[in-house]
């Protein structure tokens, strides 16, 4: 039997990180578009969640800069423009870049071996169309990543953009072509890993990112171009 200080304790989630988990998959999921109001008593009877509840979740939300809150008309969804998405990508490219680099020079093999572990799991997805399931392998893998780059700034730096990276993602992988360019990206960034070529790394690193950008920069502006949003509510799935 496992001593006390060997057991694994899983907080469970509460009501408001479970609401939070809702809105935030129905944003990623394009349930909602950019602009979209969020009707707060719709919600309310939706997920039968007093509004103290849905106003703490909406608050982190709008830290995380996926909502707006603005006075006499509430929450909506946050528009992504050209512009946020091309500053966003282009901080990420540095980040994420340095991180590769740092990784195939300091990580040890037990990482390098998870890295290629995650990369596998993503391959086995190449022909899933769930984006939720796709963003969390994404995650998992930069997880992976960041731990082994041994550089917590920027850890916390790419955590704290987090939500609005992974709105870029699902954004990038609508284009249905784009998941397998992502994937023979990523095999790359973990080839030049596992060859312990730093620079190789940081480049095939900034290389994904701009491909993701240039994916992204397709769907936003066809998004763009779309009539003017409307009232909604995301529907319990």
């Amino acid at each position: 039997m496992k001593s006390a200080a060997a057991m694994e304790f899983e907080k469970p989630a509460t009501l408001r990180e479970r609401v939070e988990d809702f809105l935030r998959d129905a944003i990623m999921q394009g349930h909602v578009a950019g602009g979209d109001r969020l009707r707060e008593n719709e919600l309310c009877l939706k997920l039968a969640v007093s509004r103290s509840t849905l106003r703490e979740a909406l608050r982190t939300l709008e830290a995380e800069r996926l909502i707006t809150i603005e006075p006499h008309r509430g929450p909506s969804v946050a528009r992504m423009t050209e512009k946020d998405a091309r500053e966003i990508y282009a901080v990420r490219a540095l980040l994420e870049g340095l991180a590769a680099h740092e990784f195939a020079r300091l990580a040890s093999p037990a990482q390098v071996a998870a890295l290629r572990e995650q990369v596998r799991a993503l391959q086995a997805l190449r022909a899933s169309d769930d984006r939720a399931q796709l963003l969390r392998a994404k995650r998992r893998f930069y997880d992976v990543l960041l731990a082994g780059s041994g550089n917590d700034l920027v850890r916390e730096m790419l955590l704290g953009m987090l939500s609005r990276i992974n709105l870029l993602r699902a954004t990038s992988f609508a284009r249905s072509e784009r998941l397998v360019e992502s994937l023979g990206e990523i095999d790359a960034i973990c080839r030049a890993i596992e060859s312990r070529d730093a620079a190789a790394a940081q480049r095939a690193a900034e290389l994904h990112v701009r491909c993701a950008e240039r994916a992204a920069m397709v769907v936003l502006q066809a998004v763009d171009a779309r009539p003017a949003p409307k009232n909604t509510t995301p529907t319990r799935r």
